[in-house]
């Protein structure tokens, strides 16, 4: 069952008043799960309920979470070198499964084995960082459920890196927390934000798997599908100087991977349009415009 939240934008210096508030008439999915919230002033809603659902290479953004929490990196750090092993280098011509191409021995540092897992979504690189942090990928399972009880995700369970596995199972409001969550670290924010990136030493350009990227204000995050899970979007833009979350789950579920991503990239497109619009139109009719913006962003100010 659909439900809209009031959102009320209240500023709180003297005289500014209480802007009036709106039902936010967003294009909900007809079938799967999807939530919204503007950082620092609320959610808009959500649809489809609260059962866990697979959520295919979202999960990425997980390990992606851990092991940044692990191993921190400054804005312009590469990290640690990591050796790719021989598992990841045979996972590399893997059928049905989205892989990079990675040669066994060849050192790459962590940033660019964080991009290959998150742009072009090389579930063969996020199980080699699951092995190098870990020991091993059950080990670094362990560690991505325990980051989830911390952020509060209580519907979640992780039982690998990459997201393959029909078993990890989600909802979209937990992945809600997640995202707030991982967008406040500025390497993990300029990984999704890449169009594309490279294996080093090959020339060849992979594309990221979010074609969002740039329209409506979208700067990220991630992708997912499979036969069970759908198409599933964890996505993030920048409208009007807030941060806006969304996350959209079981696009097109039991079809086949490719449906379900094109379902979830059209339903994402069509919500991150109509945020972007309730949002400008807001700020626009707004009495006192920029003004009453400046003082909203000084009582709850968004992550940057």
């Amino acid at each position: 069952m659909r439900r809209f939240v009031m959102l009320v934008l209240v500023c709180v210096l003297s005289g500014c008043g209480v802007a009036s508030g709106t039902d936010v008439p967003l294009p909900w999915p007809d079938e799967g799960q999807a939530a919204v919230e503007v950082v620092g002033v609320g959610g808009l809603g959500s649809s489809g309920g609260a059962e866990p659902v697979p959520i295919a290479s979202v999960t990425k953004v997980m390990t992606a979470y851990v092991l940044l929490r692990r191993h921190p990196l400054r804005p312009s750090g590469q990290g640690p070198w990591i050796t790719v092993d021989r598992t990841a280098a045979e996972e590399s011509f893997l059928p049905q499964e989205s892989t990079v191409p990675l040669v066994e021995g060849r050192r790459i540092r962590l940033r660019r084995l964080l991009e290959l897992m998150l742009v072009p979504s090389g579930n063969n690189a996020a199980r080699l960082l699951a092995r190098w942090d870990a020991g091993s990928e059950e080990r670094f399972a362990v560690r991505m459920n325990a980051a989830a009880r911390r952020l509060g995700m209580t519907a979640t369970t992780y039982t690998g890196a990459s997201g393959i596995e029909d078993s990890t199972v989600s909802t979209a409001s937990d992945q809600l927390k997640l995202a707030k969550e991982a967008m406040r670290d500025p390497v993990f924010r300029a990984v999704v934000a890449q169009a594309d990136t490279a294996v080093p030493g090959d020339s060849r350009r992979l594309p990221s798997t979010n074609t969002l990227l740039g329209t409506h204000g979208v700067i990220g995050v991630k992708t997912g599908s499979g036969t069970a899970a759908g198409g599933n979007l964890m996505w993030a833009s920048r409208v009007e100087g807030r941060l806006v979350l969304g996350v959209i789950l079981g696009q097109a579920a039991g079809t086949n991977p490719v449906a379900g991503k094109a379902a979830a990239l059209e339903a994402g497109a069509r919500m991150s349009a109509a945020v972007e619009q309730w949002l400008r139109k807001g700020v626009t009719a707004a009495a006192g415009g920029a003004a009453l913006d400046h003082r909203l962003r000084a009582a709850a100010p968004a992550p940057a």
